[in-house]
């Protein structure tokens, strides 16, 4: 008997997962700031979380405090920013779109909490958060139009069930690849893009992530990492490379000073996100995936 596709996915148009073979090269800031730009160009987004020993998007969301609910349909997530009280355009700017997300922060009560979690007990959260959040733009009658999906390092028991789960909602986009300049990085991340081929699972590119440093006082931007280990990778494996993203004090700053329950800040991150100079970058990068005018699932 054929597996049906998970239920929540089934109003999704679009998933893509951010994946890297290595831990500590940014995967989730990555994530962060395409959900971001993605909503800044008008889209929907759902951000799911499944980094389970490390769920760190509920804090750079800072939405940390906030709770998910159960709905007879499943767990709702955490709603980021919505599009309701806005203008349909904002400075003469297309409307942006939603931007929700579950993770397991949400469920562990104080961030200092440890997941001490055999293998199993991974697998059977993902199977759930996969099965049972439900997705939608705000409005129920209204598809999402991209699904972000921040997987832990490695290519272990989460990754296979992402991959079992996921098969039967193809067509999937694919998978952003990160990695940082270092050889020590990249060699890392052939064996993740290895197990994407494994599992059939198209890359829509390499981002180089701590590609240099900006300087936050004359903006100039120093290479303390080296630089073109991304690009190179890509090269080596006929990958599309999507661009690189140096490290900005400034985006790690705005985190910290949105409005939250913690700080006296008078603005969300989606806001303080245009002023930062990662966001015309960022941009580039969303525009290349774009560009491939990938089709819809629904």
């Amino acid at each position: 008997m054929e597996q049906q596709p998970p239920r929540s996915l089934a109003n999704v148009k679009h998933i893509v997962l951010v994946l890297s073979g290595k831990g500590g090269v940014g995967k989730s800031s990555v994530t962060t700031q395409t959900a971001l730009t993605l909503v800044n160009k008008g889209f929907d987004v759902g951000v799911l979380d499944i980094d389970l020993t490390g769920p760190s998007l509920p804090r750079m969301f800072g939405v940390e405090k906030k709770q998910v609910f159960q709905s007879t349909n499943g767990w709702v997530p955490v709603s980021v920013y919505s599009n309701a009280l806005d203008p349909v355009e904002k400075n003469g700017k297309t409307r942006r779109g939603n931007l929700s997300l579950m993770s397991l922060g949400f469920l562990l009560g104080d961030r200092g909490n440890s997941v001490v979690w055999r293998g199993p007990k991974k697998t059977a959260m993902i199977r759930q958060f996969l099965k049972d959040v439900v997705w939608n733009s705000g409005s129920s009658s209204k598809p999402l139009d991209y699904l972000i999906i921040d997987t832990p390092p490695g290519t272990s028991d989460e990754h296979i069930a992402i991959a079992e789960e996921l098969r039967w909602a193809s067509p999937i986009d694919g998978a952003i690849i990160v990695t940082t300049p270092q050889q020590v990085a990249t060699a890392d991340v052939r064996k993740e893009i290895n197990f994407c081929q494994k599992i059939e699972l198209d890359i829509l590119g390499i981002v180089e992530n701590m590609s240099g440093f900006i300087c936050p006082y004359c903006a100039e931007c120093t290479n303390i990492f080296s630089s073109g280990g991304g690009k190179a990778l890509s090269e080596s494996l006929n990958l599309d490379f999507l661009g690189n993203i140096p490290i900005a004090p400034k985006f790690v700053e705005f985190i910290e000073m949105q409005d939250n329950e913690e700080n006296d800040g008078k603005r969300k991150l989606i806001d303080l996100y245009e002023e930062c100079e990662l966001s015309p970058i960022m941009n580039g990068v969303i525009d290349k995936i774009l560009a491939k005018d990938l089709p819809s699932r629904i």
